[in-house]
């Protein structure tokens, strides 16, 4: 298995600039890497979230690193607010997202998630829930084919999902590479040498853990939970993530296109909005990173401030 490579760590330390006495959330406890590396960076108290109980586990070494800083939480990030709130904590200084699936969860064939070994069609962030293998072998040829079009962009998911039901009316589809075989044999392989399953396999992956609706549900969470001065950090891997994060941050910040004249609602005074955009465009990783981390490549920061809501524009 591979060291956890936090992708753009320097990034998120400088726009999240952490304090010493500040009280801050890292939403995707992962391998750790955010966590500690606020931890080191400020006199700080920070909370930790992740659903994998194996995620959990291995935040021992830091939670000995860091007596009484650093809190576990076990838990799905978009319920940051109730499992925040049960532990009595009201307002933070900043909350950071790291989205998609974290190195140790793709390397462990065991989980499921990668074609590039073979392991159970699994997939789950968590101990429990529907698999991929669940999806691939039961639902319908047609929902099949939404869930890879709407999760995955894939242009022929009509043509996988046909597939995909021909050959689980042989044998049941089990397997990482059993699947991954079956979504190769109707895709013709891409010039930038992206692998066919690519766009089939983070389809399912979202679907199975809600990726989406989590992270809908985490962008509220954590502007409810930010104070005056409190930051938004969240690092985006793909499309329909950053689009996600993109719209939600331009809407909170008061940047979403006016009304049509011709709306009787646009003659209604806007409010003014409580949060300014610190990132009028996404951060990419330096040449650096992506050319020692290839999994940093796709990597999009995006940041919003909470600031006192008072008349007049905002300041990028």
């Amino acid at each position: 298995m591979s060291e956890h490579v936090p992708v753009m760590l320097q990034e998120m330390l400088q726009t999240l600039a952490p304090h010493d006495g500040g009280r801050y959330l890292d939403a995707t406890f992962g391998g750790g890497g955010y966590a500690g590396a606020i931890l080191d960076r400020a006199a700080c108290t920070l909370w930790a979230i992740d659903r994998d109980p194996e995620a959990i586990g291995r935040g021992a070494a830091l939670l000995a690193r860091h007596p009484g800083r650093l809190h576990l939480l076990q838990g799905r990030f978009g319920d940051m607010l109730m499992l925040l709130r049960e532990r009595g904590v009201a307002s933070l200084d900043g909350v950071v997202l790291d989205l998609g699936v974290s190195s140790f969860q793709l390397d462990d064939p065991a989980r499921g998630f990668s074609f590039r070994s073979d392991g159970p069609l699994d997939m789950r962030m968590g101990a429990d829930g529907t698999t991929a293998a669940d999806l691939v072998n039961g639902l319908p040829e047609q929902e099949l084919a939404d869930i890879l079009f709407r999760f995955g962009e894939e242009r022929l998911s009509r043509r996988i999902a046909h597939a995909i039901v021909a050959a689980r009316a042989l044998a049941p589809i089990l397997t990482t590479q059993g699947l991954a075989s079956i979504v190769r044999s109707v895709v013709p392989p891409e010039r930038s040498g992206l692998d066919p399953a690519t766009r089939s396999f983070q389809a399912l992956r979202v679907r199975v853990n809600d990726e989406l609706g989590e992270i809908e549900r985490a962008l509220q969470g954590a502007v409810d939970l930010l104070g005056e001065g409190g930051r938004l950090v969240v690092v985006a891997f793909h499309s329909l993530e950053d689009r996600l994060v993109k719209r939600f941050m331009t809407s909170v910040t008061g940047r979403a296109p006016s009304p049509s004249r011709h709306d009787p609602g646009g003659l209604a005074p806007r409010p003014a909005p409580a949060f300014r955009l610190l990132t009028p465009r996404a951060l990419r990783p330096r040449d650096d990173e992506t050319a020692t981390n290839r999994r940093s490549r796709s990597a999009r920061l995006r940041a919003i401030e909470r600031i006192e809501a008072v008349g007049g524009g905002l300041g990028a």
